[in-house]
């Protein structure tokens, strides 16, 4: 008798890379309780049943932190594998329009430059995005 085991669930993510005027970016440090708990992320979240990219990233945005952005072109798509589950990431550039950031979901956020970022803790998964955004500097 063989046993099958479940496929590991894979979720769809919608990531944003919020640049302010100043072209800060914007990171936001997860609730210490829960999975990767305390590290530093790019906010997003889930890709809902019949929802775009775009507009997962924008009510994600809203809901979490409580600020109206404008997404804009693809930075990279990362696929990774945690213990029990898979992940897509969507990373898009985004362009912060209004609203005072606050964090609803997450313990604090902070506007940071990319020569900053390094200085944070993140998922594994993110060090794929962190490595597109210092190529997408060096091409400047």
């Amino acid at each position: 008798m063989t046993e099958t085991t479940a496929p590991i669930p894979h979720k769809q993510i919608g990531v944003a890379v919020i640049y302010n005027e100043l072209g800060q970016i914007l990171i936001d440090r997860r609730p210490e309780k829960g999975l990767l708990g305390g590290l530093w992320e790019f906010p997003g979240g889930k890709i809902e049943p019949n929802e775009t990219v775009e507009e997962c990233i924008k009510r994600e945005i809203k809901e979490e932190i409580d600020i109206e952005i404008e997404v804009n072109d693809l930075l990279i798509i990362v696929d990774h594998a945690y213990t029990h589950f898979r992940v897509t990431l969507q990373v898009y550039n985004c362009r912060y329009l209004s609203g005072e950031p606050r964090p609803i979901e997450c313990e604090e956020i902070r506007w940071v430059t990319i020569d900053e970022i390094t200085q944070f803790p993140f998922p594994k998964a993110n060090i794929e995005i962190i490595k597109a955004l210092n190529n997408k500097k060096l091409d400047k």
